[in-house]
Parts: C-alpha cells; sequence; structure tokens
C-alpha cells in the first residue's frame, strides 16, 4: 500500500513517522510533499527510506492512500491543482472543519474520503484518533480503522458526532495538559521541585487513565471514578 503525504508540518510529520514504526506501512512506500525543505530533511534524517518531493502531484501519482495534512484554509487550493484516480485512490483529511459536502464539491461527489481527527499525542504512537468515512467499503473502513490503530486507538464515528467528539479528544488533551501545568505550578508554590512535581502529577493522570481504560475491559460505564 502506497501512501502519500501532503504537508510535512507537525502533524503530518508525525504520521509519517508514526507508519514507519507499524507493520502495514513500508517507509519506502511513504512519500510526503512540502514546499520546505527543511521539513523534508528532517523525515529523511528520522528513516532515509521515507521518499520526499516539492511536488503534490508527483507524491500522489503512485499513491493508493492519499493524506491531506496541509492547513484547511490551503486545502480548497491544493487538492484543486491535483489529478486523482479515484478507482484506485482515497483521501484522507485531517484538516479540521473541512466537511465532506466540502470535498463533494472541489473535488468528486464519488470520492473516497476519510476525515480523521487526531491529537497531538500521535507523536508517541498514543493518539485517540476520530474517523469518518464517506463512499467507503468496509474494508477501506477496517484498514485505515487497523493503520491509526497502530498510532493508539482509532473509533469510527458518524461525521455530524466530529464536533462533539473532538472536544473530547483533540481539544481534550490540551484541557488534560492545562490541568497537569495548573497542579505543577500549585506544587512549586508548595515548595516541591518542578521536576518532582512534574512527575507526581504525569504518573497521577497516568494512572487515572489506567484505572478507566480497566474500567472499559470490565464494562463499566460509569462516570462517577472516585
Amino acid at each position: 500500500m502506497k501512501v502519500a503525504i501532503i504537508g510535512a508540518g507537525n502533524m503530518g510529520g508525525a504520521i509519517a513517522r508514526g507508519f514507519t514504526q507499524g507493520t502495514l506501512i513500508k517507509a519506502e512506500d511513504i512519500i510526503v510533499s512540502d514546499p520546505n525543505n527543511g521539513m523534508l530533511e528532517a523525515l529523511k534524517v528520522f528513516n532515509p527510506n521515507i521518499q520526499t518531493t516539492n511536488s503534490n502531484q508527483e507524491a500522489i501519482n503512485h499513491a493508493e492512500i492519499i493524506l491531506i495534512a496541509v492547513k484547511p484554509w490551503l486545502v480548497r487550493e491544493v487538492v484543486g491543482q491535483l489529478t486523482f484516480d479515484f478507482s484506485k485512490q482515497m483521501i484522507v483529511s485531517i484538516a479540521a472543519g473541512v466537511s465532506f459536502s466540502d470535498y463533494k464539491e472541489w473535488i468528486s461527489s464519488s470520492a473516497t474520503v476519510f476525515r480523521l481527527v487526531p491529537n497531538t499525542a500521535i507523536s508517541q504512537l498514543a493518539s485517540m484518533t476520530l474517523i469518518a468515512s464517506m463512499n467507503a467499503t468496509k474494508e477501506q473502513e477496517t484498514f485505515i480503522l487497523t493503520l491509526f490503530n497502530e498510532m493508539g486507538l482509532a473509533m469510527l464515528i458518524p461525521e455530524k458526532q466530529i464536533p462533539a467528539t473532538t472536544a473530547l479528544t483533540s481539544c481534550g488533551i490540551a484541557y488534560v495538559l492545562k490541568y497537569i501545568q495548573a497542579a505543577m505550578q500549585a506544587g512549586v508554590e508548595m515548595g516541591i521541585y518542578p521536576k518532582d512535581a512534574m512527575k507526581m502529577v504525569a504518573q497521577s493522570v497516568k494512572g487515572a487513565a489506567e484505572l478507566i481504560c480497566d474500567y472499559l475491559l470490565r464494562g463499566e460505564y460509569s462516570m462517577h471514578f472516585a
């Protein structure tokens, strides 16, 4: 399976690196396009087998999965300049706020498109990734789910749930980090060294997450954990 990633920024680069650490995509089957040569060179340092180019069209020519990882306001311009083969290719978009209706208007109503909402923990292969699909087969859905489960946990949802679930996952991780920052600051003000405060709070949050995951494994869904 050949993959093209358009955009080598924080999220696009993290996903490219994550693919190389999984079992489904070989590094030599990944090509990343970006106008910034520095970002492309950083990927080559991570894994020299990743292919890179400044041409988006060159990147997608032989790809079966095309991952759109540019800023949302650039998506229309970027996809409008490309020639796709939708009999063989599927689009995977991580552009926030760009809907299936947008892709129907900008490229084709018959295109197979996935909308993904990962979070920043994807760089640690620990993302909660939300996935919605348009015109996808069950086999395609299963493959994309399996692919992103290798970088954390992936869940298939209807597109209409993306705004609400984004608040829980993509924004949610930011809320957790803000809590950690505030708890650390409180600890420092009480005389605890910053490094020790960070360890204490991080382990406490990690432990809480493990407890909740254990509840889920046992089929317990109560919202009262204390």
